[in-house]
């Protein structure tokens, strides 16, 4: 398959005997199965130059340095027309918008070139090439070595032939979805739509698609919002364990997708893995013209998409990013304002000051509540966010429980799915969707468009702060959620015998502004017995064998001098 005018070197011959690759992979302790067939993406022609080097020296586009002077024009032109200025005290006028702090549920999506091989983890592009890697073995044993077959090699095998982008929209919209976020650009340095910046995008290459466009516009007939992520910082030092020794890394020819290929490092570390990710003042900052072309890629994203959500991941938190940080900002805000359009930017650990932007936790939740809106993203997958052969998956119940504590917090939860190279979304991740959806149509009152309550919860079961895959509840578990005057009271785990006592609703609380009047169980006309005693809200439930979590709809009654604390 043919790129450019340029012709193609031909792939590498997969010259590993099958015996040895069998041996190899039983040794894993993993199962083959069937492998997809192996093609070359052509690449731009060759120059003798070195890979390692920013800017481009690759001369891919060819106008690539007018277009990026004509980018950061516009950006500074944009910013000193509009209300926000490139400062964070500007930018601490920022405002969470409305539509946000009522979705609390989206949809993330990590499709990618990674998932053609679909082997460990989407950072496959990266640990193909780190010596002594599982994913290094794997690569030369099924593949072949890594200077004749990279991960180049497999961007003609992500076709998305059977992308359907009406039929993922209506899918997510099933699921209870409010927005929609697909990475638009991953690690590996592959962007997923048509880039003025690279060569090596899914419309040039692979599935010959502008794939965030096209979900785009069914995410938005479905009605919901729409977002994109970036990971580009990461690519700064993605590909560089690939520089030691004989890899197709080193080749100029593709240094449009490998480059810069620099070391995590500073000079004089000579340290061994990876620096420590929360001292990242450690790590080797990226150059100028590195920063240049990360905010004009950032910044092309909201010219031609308009995203409602922009998600950047870790590396931002690099000091160098800051100045870059505080443009690309500035400039975003400033489009959306022109747009009359209210929009949501995350960050992760300390890389915008609170007010600024919107915070999230990756694989992880707040321990208790935040005054501020947050976020949480997660995945379906345990072991992945990208697809891969034989992962393991969360229950929806599991998800359902995070959700519910998340937005007792004040958060929203961005839940990630992983495509497999055709386009299709594994099954078993299609009924973890449809059943959190099935759920939600009939509890949603008490999650969509409600405020935390007074106090987020109560029970035994707490969460870590920071990273987790879920946790195990109890029947003692609750959470708080209120909105109009109706608190909703959701509990994690339903109770065998039907009994449940919520001791925060005690008949002397001051938490209501009066005497409970009625408790209703949503999903179900039913009227129940309940009591407000002096021990708690106890409430009998009818017995059932459903495993999910369950919504009380609870009113109370003003009284004259009684006040809610």
């Amino acid at each position: 398959m043919s790129y450019s005018l340029r012709s193609d070197p031909g792939r590498a011959p997969d010259t590993a005997p099958r015996a040895l690759k069998y041996s190899l992979l039983a040794a894993f302790g993993l199962i083959l199965g069937s492998l997809p067939p192996r093609a070359a993406a052509s690449p731009p022609a060759a120059q003798v130059r070195s890979v390692h080097t920013f800017p481009p020296l690759w001369d891919e586009p060819k106008d690539y340095e007018q277009v990026l002077h004509q980018q950061m024009h516009e950006v500074a032109a944009r910013i000193r027309r509009g209300p926000f200025k490139a400062s964070w005290h500007s930018l601490e006028g920022y405002h969470v918008p409305r539509w946000f702090r009522n979705a609390k549920f989206g949809i993330f999506i990590h499709w990618g070139v990674f998932s053609v091989p679909a082997f460990q983890n989407e950072w496959y592009s990266r640990d193909m090439y780190v010596k002594g890697s599982l994913a290094y073995d794997y690569q030369r044993a099924v593949y072949g070595p890594q200077s004749k077959s990279g991960y180049r090699n497999f961007i003609a095998d992500f076709t998305m032939a059977k992308f359907n982008p009406k039929a993922w929209a209506a899918l997510f919209r099933r699921a209870g979805a409010r927005y929609v976020v697909p990475v638009a650009e991953h690690c590996d340095g592959f962007a997923e739509y048509k880039s003025k910046f690279t060569l090596w995008d899914a419309v040039r290459m692979g599935p010959k698609q502008d794939l965030v466009g096209e979900l785009e516009k069914a995410v938005h007939a479905e009605g919901m919002r729409f977002g994109v992520s970036s990971h580009r910082a990461e690519h700064w030092w993605w590909y560089h364990p690939g520089t030691k020794y004989d890899a197709d890394v080193n080749n100029p020819r593709y240094a449009g997708l490998y480059g810069p290929a620099e070391p995590m490092h500073l000079p004089g570390d000579h340290s061994r893995g990876e620096p420590d990710p929360n001292q990242l003042q450690d790590w080797l900052p990226p150059s100028k013209a590195f920063l240049q072309d990360w905010l004009a890629r950032s910044t092309e994203l909201v010219d031609e998409y308009h995203p409602d959500f922009l998600y950047f991941d870790w590396w931002i938190n690099q000091p160098a990013f800051a100045p870059y940080l505080k443009r690309m900002t500035a400039y975003y805000y400033d489009v959306a304002a022109a747009r009359h359009q209210g929009v949501v930017l995350t960050y992760k650990l300390q890389a915008f000051p609170p007010g600024t932007a919107v915070l999230d936790i990756e694989r992880g939740k707040l321990d208790t509540l935040r005054l501020r809106p947050w976020e949480s993203d997660t995945s379906v997958s345990l072991d992945s966010w990208g697809y891969v052969r034989h992962d393991k998956y969360r229950s929806a119940r599991s998800l359902l429980t995070d959700l519910i504590d998340i937005v007792s917090k004040n958060g929203d939860m961005l839940l990630n799915i992983g495509p497999r190279a055709n386009g299709t979304i594994p099954g078993k991740v299609r009924r973890i969707l449809l059943a959190m959806g099935a759920w939600l149509r009939v509890n949603g009152q008490a999650i969509y468009g409600t405020r935390p309550w007074v106090l987020y919860g109560e029970g035994p079961t707490h969460s870590p702060k920071g990273r987790d895959n879920g946790q195990r509840y109890t029947a003692q578990d609750f959470r708080f959620t209120h909105k109009h005057g109706v608190v909703y009271a959701l509990g994690m785990v339903r109770p065998r015998d039907g009994k449940a006592l919520i001791e925060t609703l005690y008949r002397a609380t001051p938490y209501l502004p009066g005497p409970i009047t009625q408790v209703r169980l949503l999903g179900d006309p039913r009227p129940i017995r309940w009591q407000q005693t002096a021990d708690g809200l106890a409430v009998r439930l009818p017995l059932t064998a459903s495993g999910m979590p369950y919504a009380l709809k609870i009113l109370a009654r003003p009284t004259a001098g009684h006040s809610v604390h």
